[in-house]
């Protein structure tokens, strides 16, 4: 038997605690939230002052290391919806930090590629992204940290729709 997402219903998960029993402090999707929303507040200051968004700075980010991906992709890497990817990046085209391109195998294909101001740009706001990083994991040490990364890839991987 199968709930409305297609999850399995087994006796073993039958009775999941509810939320008020877990607590918000021991349920972790609440706690990735919080901790992404604080990152992202810890940033908007320094994104403003550059003229991004949350949406347009994941997107320089992405870029940065895979650059030249097809927008589908792209939308996946960065986690933002493909409306909202659409929107950011019509602003970044239009400021010179990306350029689209179409495919060189498929001409209804588009590729988005950093221009070197979308790099520029992205190498004045990496020193914040790094600091508000590094804030995180403050007092972790580098074995926790490995195995947190190593957990976060294995969740990732549990819950992810595409092989991206």
């Amino acid at each position: 038997m199968s709930d409305e997402d297609g999850l399995e219903l087994t006796e073993e998960n039958a009775r999941v605690p509810r939320l008020g029993e877990i607590g918000l402090e021991n349920f972790p999707p609440y706690l990735m939230n919080r901790i992404m929303g604080r990152y992202n507040a810890a940033l908007r200051d320094e994104m403003g002052k550059l003229g991004l968004t949350t949406p347009k700075m994941r997107t320089l980010a992405v870029l940065s290391v895979l650059d030249g991906l097809l927008i589908r992709d792209l939308a996946i890497y960065a986690v933002v919806e493909t409306s909202t990817l659409s929107r950011a990046l019509d602003a970044l085209e239009r400021d010179g930090l990306v350029q689209r391109v179409t495919d060189r195998e498929d001409s209804r294909a588009v590729r988005i590629h950093l221009t070197s101001k979308g790099r520029e740009t992205h190498d004045m706001l990496w020193p914040h992204l790094a600091t508000a990083y590094q804030q995180m994991f403050r007092g972790i040490s580098e074995a926790d940290q490995r195995a947190f990364v190593a957990t976060l890839q294995a969740i990732l991987k549990n819950v992810r729709k595409h092989p991206i």
